[in-house]
């Protein structure tokens, strides 16, 4: 039987949309039963444990052991917040009732296997059986509110947990190539933005005597066009973001000359690089407005990123599996957060691309097993 598979399950069992109550307790419970660790449990319900490494004159569970220590953080990082399920997900009507969990074919079906409860019980199993090097410290943190802009990862990090090192557990699974887990070193963030563009009404019949919004928002559209996509470079990988407007509201009736419209924009924003969207708001009536801005993610530290892959590449060569490679995530996740924080970050995980949010997830119980392995592989090693 398999103990990543068994925990992910009980794990992906627990409703976790719009309460994570729940499923925080049972990962508290779970990790004062496993381990001699300290458990923190914070005000808005992210929970983080700690464990001193090996060969430390001061016992494991130390209560001194804090991500803002004197000895070096490395710390497996994930969420146990999902998405609303399907229908099909859930016992109940809509997205009432327990959630439907499913085990068939060598996966793991239900909401939140993918993303990512799944990745949680590896770093959970990884956490307790792996030997720390003396030094450093360990840590295992599943934050709430990832699905909701990092509200968890936010929180914790303006309580002071910032460790050296962080290996965010979402999905890297078959991005070079099929079969392999990769190690992502960099993620593109989010940035949504509003161009609000402000004219003066007039009858269309006189359209001299108004100001038309729609042609300062296509004189401000012409901007963003003109602008190049945001790129760098992250320990050798090419990173390429992008900048596009997706929607445009203007006029509400035909003989009319609109005063107001708005430009939605959708920017994928690159480490230490951003689009200059401020240009458009140079002209005449418009106004640039961020609502929302989720950061991208470098690694900041070549060894660790070398480590990580190394740990990953280890656990394929024992299993006959082709070799991993370092890669660029599409997706922002809360690593984004930690980055910005100082956290020295990798991304890698079980989920595969097209399976998060899906009412069909599920996860590989062989990847599951691949990911605890390297992760308690990586949190071994030092760089």
């Amino acid at each position: 039987m398999s103990e990543v598979a068994t925990l992910t399950e009980r794990l992906v069992s627990i409703p976790s949309h719009d309460d994570e109550t729940a499923a925080g307790d049972a990962i508290v419970d779970w990790l004062r039963d496993e381990t001699d660790a300290e458990v923190e449990r914070d005000a808005v319900g992210n929970v983080i444990a700690y464990r001193r490494g090996t060969g430390s004159d001061t016992d494991e569970s130390a209560p001194d052991v804090t991500a803002d220590g004197d000895r070096p953080l490395f710390a497996l990082v994930g969420h146990h917040d999902v998405v609303p399920p399907a229908a099909r997900q859930t016992t109940g009507e809509e997205t009432e009732g327990a959630y439907v969990v499913e085990r068939r074919e060598g996966r793991i079906y239900g909401r939140g296997s993918a993303d990512m409860k799944g990745a949680v019980a590896a770093c959970l199993l990884a956490f307790r059986d792996a030997s720390v090097p003396a030094g450093r410290d360990l840590a295992v943190a599943s934050f709430v509110g990832e699905e909701t802009g990092g509200e968890g990862a936010r929180h914790a990090i303006d309580e002071g947990f910032v460790p050296d090192y962080a290996l965010v557990a979402e999905g890297s699974t078959n991005y070079s190539k099929p079969g392999v887990t990769d190690v992502a070193v960099a993620h593109k963030g989010r940035r949504a933005s509003t161009l609000v563009v402000t004219g003066a009404s007039a009858h269309a019949s006189e359209p001299a005597a108004g100001e038309n919004a729609i042609y300062r928002a296509c004189d401000a559209v012409e901007v963003v066009r003109d602008l190049d996509a945001p790129a760098t470079t992250v320990v050798g990988e090419t990173v390429t973001g992008s900048v596009v407007v997706t929607e445009f509201h203007g006029g509400d009736a035909w003989n009319v000359i609109p005063d107001r419209c708005t430009v939605t924009i959708d920017e994928r924003t690159v480490p230490d690089v951003r689009a200059d969207l401020s240009q458009a708001a140079d002209r005449a009536g418009v106004e640039w407005v961020v609502e929302q801005d989720l950061p991208p993610m470098g690694c900041s530290d070549d060894a660790f990123a070398a480590a990580a892959l190394e740990a990953t590449r280890a656990v394929h060569d024992e299993r006959g599996l082709d070799a991993p490679a370092h890669v660029v995530k599409p997706h922002a996740t809360d690593a984004g957060w930690l980055a910005a924080a100082g956290t020295a970050c990798v991304v890698s995980g079980p989920s595969e691309p097209g399976e998060a949010h899906t009412e069909t997830e599920s996860v590989s119980i062989d990847v599951l097993e691949r990911c605890q392995a390297a992760y308690t592989r990586l949190a071994e090693t030092t760089w």
